[in-house]
């Protein structure tokens, strides 16, 4: 995704714009929801010569999918996006440990694919959900609790299973005489 920045030279104060439509590329996302790879996206830029280099502002619009992070259901929505980084040219003196962090124009081409990740990636819920309110699944049986809202498990420590039949048997007066009788004759 390079663009050509040739026509600017090197001349602060001159400016392109850019509207493109152009497909997403791979991996513009997070392991729940993102943009599909070859969809639409929408850009709107501008591209100005400053001194230190050339500065890329604007806005992209793509339309994120994914799933749920509590139900597992479909997810769609929309993406604005604000983009703004400085492109330095090759040579501009800066300090080293800038350097590596730092994205540059090369042969007149600035790459907006990196620039284009980090703004979307950055936008998208670390925890997508369908609805604020969704409830999610059964932690026992995964059963979607918005279908069934009043499901729920009785959840038996195993330690105190052994217990359950005393339990059952003290309810049970039938059982207490039962009880009785094998005693009596033993």
């Amino acid at each position: 995704m390079a663009i050509s920045v040739k026509e600017l030279g090197r001349s602060p104060g001159n400016m392109i714009t850019l509207e493109e439509r152009i497909a997403a590329p791979a991996e513009l996302g997070v392991a729940l929801i993102g943009v599909q790879e070859g969809s639409p996206v929408d850009l709107d830029l501008r591209f100005e010569a400053v001194h230190e280099g050339i500065l890329v502002s604007g806005t992209a619009f793509a339309e994120v999918t994914g799933e749920c992070g509590r139900c597992l259901g479909p997810i769609a929505n929309d993406l604005d996006v604000e983009i703004q980084e400085l492109y330095y040219y090759e040579g501009m003196g800066m300090p080293e440990d800038e350097e590596a962090e730092q994205y540059r124009v090369v042969d007149d081409y600035v790459d907006l694919e990196p620039v284009l990740r980090d703004a979307v990636v950055t936008a998208l819920p670390f925890q997508p959900v369908c609805r604020e309110d969704c409830e999610g699944l059964c932690s026992e049986c995964g059963i979607r609790l918005e279908e069934d809202p009043g499901h729920h498990h009785e959840l038996l420590d195993p330690r105190w299973a052994a217990l359950t039949g005393l339990a059952d048997t003290a309810a049970d007066p039938a059982a207490q005489r039962t009880d009785s009788v094998e005693r009596e004759e033993s």
